[in-house]
């Protein structure tokens, strides 16, 4: 049974997925679930993902919700199929899930709200407020400062190997220039670094697929 895969072109956790079943080569059956219908409220979606968002994966029977789990999952079931995105070695290992920590609590803590009040707030009958906005961009500015530095001294963020923890970043890095926040300026490194990572054909096929491009 392929692998079906439920989920909203435009979210960002769901394009992480899409990513990642493309770096390991697995079929699958993409469900759209239109947001905007709220379809993800509805009963049977509410099965699959209590909390009513996206993605969700349904491997044979087994449901699975949380894009970065979901993720995980993947490259644990597939270790020798695409590309290897978590390290076996324990220390290796430890600095994968630093790097994952990283990624939430330094980088999508302050990326997905900007991408929301700037990009987003507007289909739900808000509006962007500008000092929110300001707040945000002061501490991303002051974490991606740590990146550069970071990256000035290894290839990816957990060592010299890519691993799941770098891919996390491209749904949303690929968003706050849309938003207006050129994070790669005047950081070479971090330019280099995600320069790489939004080349990568996983990203390019999830693109096509998702109408992003």
């Amino acid at each position: 049974m392929v692998l079906k895969f439920y989920a909203a072109p435009r979210s960002p956790p769901a394009q992480l997925v899409a990513i990642t079943l493309h770096e390991k080569n697995i079929p699958f059956e993409f469900i759209e679930v239109n947001l905007l219908k709220g379809e993800h409220k509805l009963p049977g979606h509410l099965e699959k993902h209590p909390f009513g968002q996206v993605p969700v994966i349904d491997d044979d029977g087994f449901i699975l919700y949380e894009s970065n789990a979901i993720a995980q999952y993947l490259d644990e079931k597939y270790p020798s199929q695409g590309t290897k995105l978590i390290p076996t070695d324990f220390k290796k290992r430890a600095l994968f899930n630093q790097a994952v920590f990283t990624e939430t609590s330094s980088f999508s803590r302050y990326a997905s709200p900007l991408a929301f009040e700037v990009l987003f707030i507007s289909y739900f009958g808000g509006k962007t407020d500008p000092k929110k906005v300001e707040e945000l961009t002061k501490n991303l500015t002051e974490k991606l400062d740590v990146y550069e530095q970071i990256l000035s001294k290894q290839k990816y963020l957990a060592g010299n190997e890519l691993t799941l923890a770098d891919l996390q970043h491209i749904p949303f890095g690929t968003l706050l220039p849309q938003a207006g926040f050129n994070f790669t300026q005047n950081r070479p490194n971090v330019a280099r670094w995600f320069n790489e990572l939004s080349s990568r054909k996983s990203w390019q096929k999830v693109k096509e697929e998702f109408g992003l491009a």
